[in-house]
């Protein structure tokens, strides 16, 4: 199936005249901790053609290259597949990108960042497609990474998560996660993201509500937007025929309020782009006020309210924030099935610790002597 405005097969026009075919273009990675620094890479990849192909390395792949993932390939298959600009994900594709797949799934070229990324045995991964001319390079976005977002989490569990026994294991090894090779923490705990109206563009739709459109307004902090919060919305979407589905993001000092001391993770302006990214949201409403209130639903014209199955925390004031959607019988608790939250997702890298630890230090080894190659390859020249 074709999405995104992909046109049909090549062939003869009506006239006689040769209809240029779609030009198909490859992504793949890892895609573990999907952030809006992937899906700005899906985006720029899906310009460069008409239909996007996205390669998901599977959990055996990726463990025997990087070290065992955060989410199941399962996970990751579906959060994937939820960027709007993707077209089709492709399951289990190697680790290494070759002229064999890229001809399998017909594209004609692939996309990656302006990073490095290479193999167990510190190779390039794109070397083969380089070489053959069928290799691409889009711009990696800046201020956000997974090493990034792990050492804010990390940061988090030193004090607060409720439900994490801080015990002397953890204590331990705590500290460990946020030292590079050379001892230092590679963050702040403060995003280095600097948001612009530029990319706010890019990544919204820019399409107004439709006659006949259903208009569901659903709130939220969404940090770290994960598959959780996919499958919520999902299952809003599939509540009525034409969806028009508006996620409203709360300031980062409300989020702080009700959901305790260093949340969010994610700013207001990243939180904005990772739902903008969603194929199932429309439009995001940038510091909406926690109490959904008749200006609110009249401005917008909802007709239905969504909420999962997670907690309402009171307002300020003590006052059900939903209290006037209810009392218009338009609010509905929506089961998304998934009981994936934030603190579920700190609890899996604290298991995964030491692997992740190591991983990313590997890699940051590997890429640092390939990076000191090339500078004596150039050397040499002069």
């Amino acid at each position: 199936m074709l999405r995104n405005g992909a046109a049909g097969g090549g062939g003869p026009a009506a006239g006689g005249a040769a209809v240029p075919r779609p030009v198909r273009v490859w992504c793949d990675g890892c895609y573990d901790m999907v952030h809006y620094g992937h899906s700005n890479q899906l985006r720029q990849a899906r310009a460069m053609g008409d239909y996007l192909i996205v390669g998901v390395h599977t959990d055996e792949e990726i463990a025997k290259h990087k070290g065992p993932p955060v989410f199941t390939q399962e996970e990751r298959y579906k959060m994937v597949q939820a960027i709007k600009w993707v077209d089709e994900i492709a399951p289990g594709a190697p680790y290494v990108t070759t002229l064999e797949t890229l001809d399998k799934y017909n594209c004609d070229f692939c996309v990656h960042g302006d990073d490095i990324t290479l193999t167990i045995d510190g190779k390039d991964t794109y070397e083969e497609v380089k070489t053959a001319g069928r290799y691409r390079e889009c711009k990696r976005t800046q201020g956000v990474s997974t090493t990034d977002l792990v050492g804010r989490m990390l940061l988090m569990t030193k004090a607060h998560h409720s439900n994490i026994d801080e015990d002397l294991d953890y204590r331990k090894h705590t500290d460990n996660f946020g030292k590079g090779p050379k001892g230092h923490s590679p963050w702040t705990g403060v995003s280095q993201f600097l948001q612009t109206s530029q990319k706010i563009i890019q990544f919204a739709s820019g399409k107004e509500p439709q006659p006949g459109d259903t208009i569901i307004y659903v709130a939220g902090a969404f940090d770290l937007f994960h598959i959780g919060h996919v499958d919520f919305l999902e299952k809003v979407h599939q509540l009525a025929e034409k969806p028009y589905i508006i996620a409203g993001l709360h300031f980062d000092q409300e989020v702080n309020r009700y959901k305790g001391k260093n949340y969010p993770i994610m700013n207001i302006h990243e939180r904005t782009l990772s739902v903008l990214a969603c194929r199932y949201v429309s439009e995001v409403v940038i510091g909406a006020p926690y109490a959904v209130t008749a200006d609110l639903l009249d401005h917008f014209r909802v007709t239905l309210v969504c909420h999962g199955m997670t907690e309402v925390v009171p307002d300020k004031d003590g006052s059900d924030p939903y209290e006037e959607p209810k009392r218009r019988s338009i609010f509905q608790l929506v089961d998304s099935g998934s009981n994936l939250t934030t603190d579920l997702i700190v609890q899996r890298i604290i298991k995964n610790r030491l692997e992740f630890e190591a991983r990313n230090q590997k890699k940051e080894a590997k890429e640092l002597a390939v990076l000191e190659a090339m500078k004596r390859v150039e050397d040499e020249k002069h």
